[in-house]
């Protein structure tokens, strides 16, 4: 699925939000709340995803990406380098 450049690169910012939005309902509602254990938990995690999306993307962006040749047949590729004649040549003087 394609989607626009704007919306891609805000994706670890939407899970941190999210995550954090989490923690603060879990916190929010207070540990006597059973469920509040989980809101933090799911916090937590949304936003160490977050962070992990950010971290694949800084590394891949940073190395060095190769250069792709295209692949060709064998027998467009030449065995012996051409070699070029000069268009003009001098002629020898003689005396």
């Amino acid at each position: 699925m394609w989607l626009p450049t704007p919306i891609y690169e805000r994706i670890p910012q939407f899970w941190f939000l999210l995550g954090l939005l989490f923690v603060t309902t879990g916190l929010y509602l207070g540990f006597e709340f059973a469920l509040s254990f989980w809101y933090i938990a799911v916090g937590f995690a949304c936003c160490a995803y977050a962070v992990g999306i950010f971290l694949v993307r800084m590394r891949h962006r940073q190395s060095p990406q190769p250069v792709h040749q295209p692949a060709g047949p064998a027998e467009h590729e030449q065995a012996e380098p051409v070699r070029i004649q000069p268009a003009h040549t001098e002629p020898a003087l003689s005396e």
